[in-house]
């Protein structure tokens, strides 16, 4: 295994210009011959959109895979990507919110998606006022490939949280705004705990609720990363503060507006969402659906 990381750390130090060569090679592999979960990713298009051509979904589809292989020389490339490199390639607008929480002792909770390259915010850290940046992570069976990529997480001063710790600390750590918690907000619960579902790209959609549930409870920032690939190489990621209609926030009231927001991203450029993952294998076992319109 540690062959394995050395290897892999000596591919991620030639320049991306190259490595998007083994891309367009990965490219041509998995949708012409391999085709990974092709079946899985044609039938979530479709059902996302029901009004598109079948035309419009190929064209969906293709440069989905074109975004994936880019997406996973990326990612490999953060095993040695410099922070000067970083910054050139992810543009973070709307700073200003970030300055804003601090000033009033608030911590924050970032609500991303699966957006091409949301793997790229940690970078962030470097950044924002906050001292403490914590990227929330699943658990992998592997315990050596889970310390691999918290380093890459760990990098550029983050402090990475499975996600099964988070709320805890959450809740223990002072809520002065110095502390930055980073999800990526659209995971499907595991199949035990699909309690609240809603409609979300016209399907019944199961969420995850943990962080709904501390808006409810704590007072926080929540901000929405809307990502953009600008071109190959180049992304932005665009900070949206979200609020409540009201004084506080009530009963999924963020994840419904986090959803609705993650779903206007998907809308402007579908291609770059992340369709292989199995966001609604768990739909017929919502306990609690939420049938008003996001």
């Amino acid at each position: 295994m540690n062959f394995l990381i050395k290897i892999l750390y000596l591919i991620s130090k030639i320049p991306l210009k190259i490595l998007y060569i083994f891309s367009d090679i990965i490219f041509f592999l998995n949708y012409y011959i391999v085709g990974y979960r092709k079946k899985v990713i044609l039938q979530n298009i479709k059902n996302s959109f029901p009004d598109k051509t079948d035309e419009e979904i190929q064209v969906i589809l293709k440069k989905f895979y074109l975004n994936f292989s880019d997406y996973l020389v990326e990612t490999v490339k953060s095993f040695s990507i410099s922070e000067t490199e970083s910054r050139v390639r992810m543009q973070h607008i709307n700073q200003h919110l970030f300055h804003e929480a601090k000033a009033e002792g608030k911590n924050i909770i970032l609500l991303a998606g699966h957006v091409f390259n949301w793997e790229w915010i940690n970078a962030l850290a470097k950044v924002i006022p906050q001292k403490h940046c914590h990227p929330v992570y699943r658990k992998v069976n592997s315990n050596f490939w889970e310390d691999q990529m918290k380093k890459v997480r760990n990098k550029f001063g983050n402090e990475a949280l499975e996600a099964n710790e988070v709320i805890m600390n959450i809740f223990r750590n002072k809520n002065d705004g110095d502390s930055a918690y980073m999800f990526v907000a659209d995971q499907t619960p595991h199949i035990a705990h699909v309690n609240y579902g809603l409609e979300f790209l016209n399907q019944r959609t199961p969420a995850f609720i943990g962080y709904d549930k501390l808006a409810t409870r704590m007072d926080l920032v929540f901000i929405y990363c809307e990502m953009k690939k600008v071109k190959r190489g180049f992304y932005q990621v665009n900070y949206h503060r979200i609020y409540p209609d009201g004084e506080k926030f009530v009963n999924n009231e963020v994840v419904k507006k986090f959803h609705k927001l993650l779903e206007n991203t998907i809308h402007k450029h579908p291609d770059n969402y992340l369709w292989s993952h199995r966001k609604w294998k768990y739909q017929d076992s919502i306990k609690t659906f939420d049938a008003e319109k996001i």
